[in-house]
């Protein structure tokens, strides 16, 4: 297992000796690091694991990883830690011919740069209504009060479509009421 520890390209993998080993050899690299940011992503404590492994097409590679970023809950919008845990698996071709759809070829300087990958797989894990908890109540509708942290006392009027029928009713009864 190789532990990758370049700071200035994390994710760069030198891959020179895996295209020359036979096929059916692969390798382990973990990564371990406290801070990723990228243009639309910022993570905390990133732990990963990528297996390379020597095919007749080009490189197979597997990846495994999970990190810790900060996201606004849809419904009371305060800010929480959600944990994202991601995998991707993606050849990187020797020849154009063997090329997959994602156009992944192995570079001249046998580097496998990891960086854009990762990122595309992190951000497809994001939820698309992030909720700091299941049972998250929200905000008040008339004053803005969280309700996780107390309740303010409003009660929201019922949302339906009968309402007005039954505003009718109630004031049919009251007329049939004697004594009114």
């Amino acid at each position: 297992m190789n532990k990758v520890a370049n700071p200035r390209k994390p994710l760069r993998l030198n891959v020179g000796y895996i295209i020359n080993s036979p096929i059916g050899y692969n390798r382990d690299f973990e990564f371990d690091f406290p801070n990723y940011r990228d243009i639309d992503l910022e993570l905390v404590d990133v732990k990963g694991r990528v297996n390379v492994g020597r095919t007749p097409q080009g490189l197979i590679v597997q990846g495994n990883f999970n990190g810790i970023t900060t996201l606004e809950c849809v419904r009371c919008l305060t800010d929480y830690e959600h944990t994202l845990t991601w995998e991707f698996t993606e050849l990187f071709a020797f020849k154009e011919e063997n090329m997959t759809d994602s156009g992944l070829i192995v570079p001249d300087d046998a580097q496998i740069d990891l960086q854009e990958l990762v990122r595309e797989f992190a951000l497809l894990e994001f939820p698309i209504k992030p909720l700091c908890r299941e049972d998250c109540k929200g905000l008040c509708l008339e004053c803005g009060q969280n309700l996780n942290e107390k309740d303010c006392g409003h009660r929201p009027e019922p949302d339906s479509p009968f309402l007005a029928l039954k505003k009718l009713l109630d004031e049919d009864m009251d007329e049939d009421e004697p004594g009114r």
